[in-house]
Formats: structure tokens, C-alpha cells, sequence
């Protein structure tokens, strides 16, 4: 009887220490995951804000973002997989759920993924406060460029804010580099007194996009120290550019010419895409603007009007650059 006392005592030693043991692990674990977790403050269009990371479900809205935050391995577990272009890998992971386009989005459907950060803006910018209803514990984080502030550095700013959050600080300031050395490469070989016209190609017309205000391109004017070939009275920020005339745009004889074809990123509305340089090539008028003749036509890379980030404007103005350097 006293061996199976003894017996049972040590079997129950064993079992208080393995007990100890698994609450010790625990706690670790415990302990570990929250030195893994920290709270990161930044500053976005809103103000100050600060966020729990690395968060367990982010969600991104803004075409601004998505090729950074792609290149940085980023794991999405929803964001509006519709708006993005086959060259962001996001499209190709069908666990991410799929918010929809901007003109019928699925916002109610944000809820499934329990999010705690949401990079919103850019298309889906109107939306940021009903996603502030669906998901009020997320930390959403507005990065526009801002109205009256320089482009260039609204870009680099998303950019540099976007390092912050996500501790790729070093990621981030390579972007901002690139992205200088690209301008700065533009605006060394530019010639000011050559003139300069920015086109959109939408639906198989060509629309005018203005310095300052035109969509994409009409921003570059003003980092660049671009000189316009044509100026209107009234612009706008349309995604199609203004209506101009071929005939007004070669009455302004532009030395250059700069397009975003906004057809190659969605498709024509028409009944057969044509690529921006085909509409300009092909177009009588324009046969003898020096633009054309010299072949001083530059398009903005084919998934510009999905993909406005860093990258897209650093790819381009690596390209206008050489342009310009192998006219000299």
C-alpha cells in the first residue's frame, strides 16, 4: 500500500509540474506575441492616429497603394481587387476579398474580415466614413495627395507614411530616392522652351488633360517645370481628359507630347481598342505637329489609370528622361 502511495504521489509531482510547465509556455507565448505587437503613431490627411501592427487584417482601396504595398509582401485579406490590374499579384490570390469597383462596391461585406487597418482613399475615398460605421475598431488611414500641395511630395509623403506604419522605412525611402533621381533625370535634360502637351486616350478620342488640374498627367507640369503647349480657360480633372480638338491641338504645335492611355488599363469604350500612339500616328492633322515628326510622343505606362503609384511615375519619368537625353 505505501509503494502505491508513493506511487500516486510522484505521478501527481508529474502532473503539478507538467501543468506549471504548459502555464509557463503559455505565458511565454503570451509574452511573446505582445513584444511582437506595437503601436505605431503616424500622421495622415485626418491627423495624428496610431495603429496595433503588424495588424492581423488589413484592407486597401487606394490605386495609389497597391503596387507598394504588393512589393513589400503586404497580406491583404480584402481590398478592391476589381479596380487593381493584372500587374499587381493581389488579383491573382483569390483569398483576398474582393470589395468591387468604386461604383458598386460591396462595403458591407468588410465586416467578414474583422479588419483593424484599412488603407483607404483615391476611388474609394468617398466611402471612408461608412467604413468608419462598418468597422469603427479599424484604424483607416487616408494618404491622398492633398489639394494645394505639391504632387511630388504628396507621393512621397503616402509613401514615407506608408513605411512607417508597416516598419519599411528602408523600403520606403528607396522608393522616394528612385523617385527624385527619375524627376531630377527629367528635369536636367528638359529644354523650357520646348513645349509640352498632355493628352488621355479614352474610348478611342484623344482629351486634353490641363496643367495642374488634368488627371495624371496635368500634375507633372508643375514638378517638372513643364512649358503647356495649350492652356484653356475652363479644365477639369476628368478621368477622360477635356474635349480638345486634333485641329486646336496642332494649331499649338507642341514639341512633345505626353499620354496616358487610359484605354490600355480598361478597355475602349468603343468596339476596338486602339493604343494612344496608333490615335496619334493615324490622325491626318497631327501629321506634321514637331511632336510627331520627331517622335517626341511619350505614353505613360499601359496600367497608369489603374496603378498611379511612386512606381508608375518613377517607370515614366525614367522613359521621358530618355527620351529627352536621346534627343539632345
Amino acid at each position: 500500500m505505501a509503494s502505491m502511495k508513493l506511487r500516486a504521489a510522484a505521478l501527481l509531482s508529474v502532473a503539478a509540474l507538467s501543468l506549471t510547465a504548459c502555464g509557463a509556455t503559455a505565458d511565454t507565448a503570451s509574452e511573446a506575441n505582445a513584444d511582437d505587437t506595437k503601436t505605431v503613431t503616424f500622421t495622415d490627411n485626418e491627423g495624428e492616429k496610431s495603429a496595433a501592427m503588424p495588424a492581423k487584417s488589413v484592407v486597401a482601396t487606394d490605386n495609389r497603394t497597391f503596387e507598394t504595398l504588393d512589393s513589400w509582401g503586404i497580406k491583404l485579406t480584402a481590398g478592391a481587387v476589381s479596380l487593381m490590374p493584372d500587374t499587381i499579384s493581389y488579383t491573382k490570390d483569390k483569398e483576398i476579398l474582393d470589395l468591387g469597383n468604386h461604383k458598386e462596391p460591396n462595403l458591407e461585406s468588410v465586416v467578414t474580415v474583422e479588419p483593424d487597418l484599412i488603407i483607404n482613399g483615391q476611388r474609394y475615398a468617398q466611402y471612408a466614413e461608412k467604413f468608419k460605421e462598418l468597422a469603427p475598431e479599424a484604424t483607416i488611414v487616408s494618404l491622398d495627395p492633398r489639394e494645394g500641395e505639391p504632387f511630388d511630395t504628396e507621393l512621397e509623403r503616402q509613401t514615407t507614411t506608408l513605411g512607417e506604419i508597416f516598419s519599411k522605412q528602408d523600403e520606403a525611402k528607396k522608393l522616394v530616392d528612385d523617385f527624385e533621381a527619375a524627376q531630377k533625370r527629367v528635369t536636367d535634360s528638359y529644354n523650357r522652351e520646348d513645349t509640352v502637351m498632355g493628352l488621355i486616350a479614352s474610348g478611342g478620342e484623344l482629351g486634353y488633360s490641363a496643367p495642374s488640374t488634368g488627371r495624371t498627367v496635368g500634375p507633372m507640369f508643375d514638378f517638372l517645370n513643364l512649358t503647356p503647349a495649350l492652356e484653356l480657360e475652363e479644365s477639369s480633372t476628368d478621368h477622360e481628359g477635356d474635349d480638345v480638338s486634333v485641329e486646336a491641338i496642332a494649331k499649338s504645335n507642341p514639341d512633345w507630347i505626353i499620354v496616358m492611355d487610359r484605354d490600355a488599363a480598361v478597355g475602349s469604350d468603343g468596339e476596338e481598342y486602339k493604343p494612344a500612339k496608333e490615335l496619334l500616328e493615324n490622325s491626318e492633322a497631327l501629321q506634321n505637329v514637331t511632336a510627331a515628326k520627331e517622335g517626341h510622343v511619350v505614353v505613360m505606362p499601359a496600367d497608369t489609370y489603374t496603378n498611379e503609384s511612386i512606381q508608375t511615375y518613377t517607370e515614366f519619368l525614367n522613359e521621358f528622361a530618355d527620351a529627352l537625353e536621346a534627343a539632345k
